[in-house]
């Protein structure tokens, strides 16, 4: 299975100068854990929701950009890279989200409860294979009779 099977396309994306408060907001509002940072067509970083400091985060989000808290160092996907990759380079680097580029062009993004998601329905591999039911017409014998 293929990254562009299960990723998200609607990508929501946030300036670097945008307060961490707003962009909390945002994650509230919309019910997201992650924010891609984009500078005009550039993506430039991550923000999440462990970022801003979750709930109890009000003073750590005070009088901070963006730009303060984001990571920077983003790792991107191709759409065609698998779903076993995907899954390994979140485990590997301990990250829930990866977004996923063609070319320059941010493309959409996978997260954690995308793969689970997948792996819930069991779409990969079925556990076992589907048998087909077996049917025999067994002839009926006569026992003989002892008299």
């Amino acid at each position: 299975m293929r990254v562009f099977e299960v990723m998200n396309e609607s990508v929501q994306t946030v300036p670097p100068t945008m307060t961490a408060g707003d962009a909390w907001e945002l994650m509230r509002r919309l019910r997201l854990h992650h924010l891609l940072v984009k500078e005009g067509s550039e993506l430039i970083g991550v923000i999440s929701d462990r970022d801003l400091g979750s709930r109890g985060g009000g003073g750590l989000r005070a009088a901070r950009r963006v730009a303060d808290l984001m990571t920077r160092h983003v790792v991107t996907l191709t759409p065609t890279d698998t779903i076993r990759r995907a899954a390994n380079v979140m485990r590997g680097r301990t990250i829930g989200c990866i977004p996923v580029t063609q070319g320059r062009r941010l493309v959409g993004i996978v997260t954690v409860s995308d793969l689970l998601g997948v792996l819930g329905r069991g779409a990969d591999r079925p556990i076992h294979a589907a048998r087909a039911d077996l049917h025999y017409r067994v002839p009926h014998r006569k026992r003989a009779r002892s008299w």
